[in-house]
């Protein structure tokens, strides 16, 4: 399975079937510190690229998560909204936000690898 990443610090992991799990980086759950509550979209809602599609808030801040790519949700992780702390513990696994159905696999394509979001990170 090939991860990518936003610029918005979001990751992608996608699957065979042209469908992705989407998270928050370490980076980004590192900036906003304890996670305490998540928003999550309603499966079936379709997004734009860039559109709003959940909110994470810590005991420092509140973010928007953004869809990275054009899709519909396919499922959404309820253990992250029962105990929002998985996405300080487990980022890039059991912290994930939702699962989409891509609708171009070519904005996929054109997100970050995992050396062009670590060359972001280190200017943040």
């Amino acid at each position: 399975m090939t991860i990518k990443f936003t610029p918005d610090h979001e990751w992608l992991q996608l699957a065979a079937d042209n469908t992705a799990t989407v998270g928050i980086t370490v980076h980004a759950q590192d900036a906003l510190g304890d996670v305490v509550f998540v928003e999550l979209p309603a499966v079936g809602t379709r997004f734009a690229k860039g559109e709003v599609a959940g909110v994470v808030e810590s005991v420092k801040a509140a973010a928007d998560v953004y869809m990275p790519v054009d899709a519909e949700v396919t499922a959404v992780n309820d253990a992250l909204r029962d105990d929002p702390s998985l996405a300080n513990s487990d980022p890039l696994g059991a912290g994930w936000f939702f699962k989409i159905q891509l609708q171009d696999r070519t904005q996929f394509d054109q997100l970050m690898d995992a050396a062009a979001y670590d060359a972001l990170t280190q200017h943040a």
